[in-house]
């Protein structure tokens, strides 16, 4: 699960390749009582100290998933037709418009 995660966040930061299948296997186990016992068993100590535990921290696996939300939803809407004048503008403070390519992702 530590992999999927670790996919899902160099995704964020460079949004190629599909990673589709990483965050339905993810919010899946973020689910399932699985993870909670998991979570358990780490705050009890039963855990290998050297694990890594990014998928157990209460928010990592949340904030990956909303992030992945917010950036789909941000690239659908440069996908979307945009008018010439909007074409044209490039991070035109003035007007309040941002390309895409500009946008801060």
């Amino acid at each position: 699960m530590e992999a999927r995660l670790n996919r899902i966040i160099a995704w964020l930061d460079d949004p190629s390749g599909d990673v589709t299948e990483d965050i339905r296997i993810l919010d899946a186990y973020y689910r399932s009582p699985l993870w909670r016992s998991d979570f358990e068993a780490d705050e009890a100590g039963k855990l290998p100290a050297d694990l890594p535990r990014g998928v157990l921290s209460e928010d990592g696996i949340y904030n990956a998933l909303q992030a992945y939300d917010d950036r789909q939803s941000t690239l659908s809407q440069c996908e979307e037709p945009r008018t010439e004048t909007q074409k044209s503008v490039k991070d035109n403070k003035e007007s309040g418009h941002m390309s895409c390519q500009a946008a801060d992702f």
